[in-house]
């Protein structure tokens, strides 16, 4: 049985992966998870593969040593394993609440290395691996502090892992997006901490198009829009310490 796994499917960037890789290859089935079922079920509607409805919360462990021993039942052949849940609160460090530090880091970084571990041992060769990434991971950013390091994580981690599963035909790559007009926002953003430039947005659907032409090209890392790019070359060849000084200016700290 050949299939994809999606987590964060149930909206924004996952849902949009559900959609562009049901058209772009042919999968018995797409197994998405997120914890709410009828949006999983929902999507059923616009595939054509069948829609495996997989709802947990990935901040628990428990969930994917659950999700370890479906694989071992099902034995399937992952083509596609698409990481894209996260979340994270954009605020001062010293106000976001202990427990969301935590859950930025559960679900940004462990449960990408848990559901990356356990799907592993199933993915084929030629197989893919997507992990939602950010621009905040090529950069310190001050009142997206957490979060951005959960980000710099991701990138590492990615880019690691695609060297080392070179010699299974496997490729990574991490996803890394500027502002992305999501529910995504509805959640990290409740005050006006940080201004969010929306006027530069991309949509779910344009960055899903460039990552799947960034694997194709093998590309261990995709960053979506020329202006992004022009960013993360400046954070390349300027101080962190003055890439900081502009970003706190643009948000009148």
């Amino acid at each position: 049985m050949k299939i994809a796994v999606i987590s964060g499917a149930s909206s924004g960037m996952g849902r949009e992966f559900v959609y562009a890789l049901d058209k772009q290859t042919k999968y018995d089935e797409i197994w998405v998870i997120a914890r709410r079922r009828d949006r999983l079920e929902a999507l059923a509607e616009k595939t054509r593969a069948k829609i495996r409805p997989v709802p947990m919360d990935l901040t628990d462990v428990k969930s994917i040593e659950n999700f370890a021993e479906l694989l071992k039942t099902e034995k399937p052949e992952i083509q596609t394993l698409v990481n894209a849940s996260g979340y994270g609160k954009f605020e001062s460090f010293e106000n976001i609440d202990l427990k969301d530090d935590y859950g930025m880091i559960d679900l940004n970084c462990k449960a990408y290395v848990g559901m990356t571990k356990v799907c592993l041992p199933y993915i084929v060769s030629g197989g893919e691996i997507y992990q939602l990434d950010s621009l905040s991971a090529f950069q310190p950013v001050p009142y997206i502090n957490v979060y951005g390091a959960t980000k710099a994580f991701v990138l590492s981690f990615s880019r690691a892992l695609n060297v080392e599963l070179k010699k299974k035909n496997i490729k990574v790559m991490a996803v890394c997006p500027g502002w992305v007009k999501t529910e995504f926002f509805d959640r990290a953003v409740t005050n006006d901490s940080v201004i969010t430039y929306y006027n530069r947005y991309f949509t779910p659907e344009e960055v899903v198009e460039r990552a799947l032409k960034d694997m194709k090209k093998g590309k261990d890392v995709c960053v979506p829009g020329a202006s992004v790019r022009f960013q993360v070359f400046l954070t390349k060849i300027l101080p962190h310490k003055l890439v900081m000084k502009i970003w706190c200016k643009q948000q009148k700290k």
